[in-house]
């Protein structure tokens, strides 16, 4: 009887079982904070992902919600004048425009930037369009609109998108 190829695979068993790491050497990456972008009317301040490597058995941290950028204006008011877009311009572009008044219902002024969300398709999106726009928002005075102008074309060679709505506009105040 040839015992060799028992003998191969009794080793190879072993190796398998005991040759293997413990779960004490088991290691695992968590996310201790998440990315996010901060906007402000003097610049935007990127904040990277921060992970650490821990061990297996350590519980997964517990969500944290939503970051808080800034506080939201409280009393705005917005009325949207026009809203347009066209999804192929004819010349390989896609076409957003629109004019959205911002209302500042308060008696004081504030400083900060209105955020659009909008429907993009299939994704919600939520974004400060001031810096491009030809009138910005950056300020609001006491009992007062702003009318926040924006007409951009995109290309079309990165993705085509079908239709774009908007769904709310809130207006963050700047930390001072």
């Amino acid at each position: 009887m040839n015992t060799r190829p028992t003998l191969i695979l009794l080793l190879l068993s072993s190796f398998f079982i005991f040759g293997c790491s413990s779960d004490d050497d088991c290691t695992k990456t968590i996310i201790v904070q998440y990315e996010h972008v901060i906007q402000t009317p003097t610049g935007t301040t990127y904040v990277p992902e921060v992970t650490q490597e821990v061990p297996c058995s350590t519980p997964d941290p517990e969500n944290q919600g939503e970051i808080s950028k800034t506080p939201k204006l409280k009393n705005f008011s917005y009325e949207v004048l026009s809203f347009n877009f066209t999804p192929d311009t004819g010349n390989n572009t896609s076409r957003l425009q629109f004019e959205i008044k911002s209302i500042n219902d308060n008696n004081y002024a504030v400083e900060g930037a209105p955020i659009l969300t909008m429907q993009v398709d299939d994704l919600k999106i939520s974004g400060n369009y001031s810096s491009q726009a030809s009138s910005s928002c950056y300020e609001l005075a006491a009992n007062s609109s702003c009318i926040l102008n924006y007409d951009k074309e995109q290309a079309l060679d990165y993705s085509i998108i079908e239709s774009v709505e908007l769904l709310n506009v809130e207006y963050f105040i700047a930390d001072n």
